[in-house]
């Protein structure tokens, strides 16, 4: 990787799947180099997959296939924009049709516990709207979602 900076996701075992499936499933998204271990172990045999390097939405990343011992939680998240409601949609059910979970305010976790905040453009620029009134209305809309909707979006910041 070319990248100085590059996340590093622990997982018990399941690097490679889950470098697969972002690869899949989020644009400008691959799977680089998968590094096995070069003899027998404390916890796992040669040729076991150590690490695998990929990249989601362009962002550099390195599966670590670390064990169970930790946990992935909500403190780190990828946040996606979207540039329209079926992008939004397809994003959303990939996530969480594979196994994942559904979390309010267009949040959801993958089935490997990564967090995932698939947010519509419109609402971003919704939520900066100057108007402190209108910048309410669209957060009141969204605090009652699950996957955000544009449409319902879009209507509390026309009202």
């Amino acid at each position: 990787m070319v990248s100085k900076n590059t996340l590093c996701l622990w997982f018990d075992g399941s690097a490679v799947d889950a470098a697969n499936f972002y690869a899949a499933t989020f644009p400008d998204s691959t799977v680089g180099k998968v590094f096995r271990a070069p003899g027998d172990y404390p916890a796992g045999k040669q040729g076991d997959v150590l690490t695998v390097e990929f990249t989601v939405a362009g962002v550099p990343c390195i599966g670590l296939n670390g064990g169970p011992q930790f946990k992935h939680s909500q403190a780190f998240s990828f946040q996606i924009a979207t540039d329209d409601q079926a992008e939004t949609d397809h994003l959303w059910n990939a996530v969480v049709g594979n196994g994942g979970q559904e979390s309010e305010c267009g949040w959801c976790k993958d089935r490997w516990g990564l967090s995932w905040q698939i947010t519509p453009r419109a609402l971003t620029s919704a939520m900066a709207d100057p108007d402190p009134a209108t910048a309410k209305r669209v957060f009141d809309a969204m605090m009652t979602m699950k996957k955000i909707d544009i449409a319902t979006i879009e209507a509390a910041r026309a009202c």
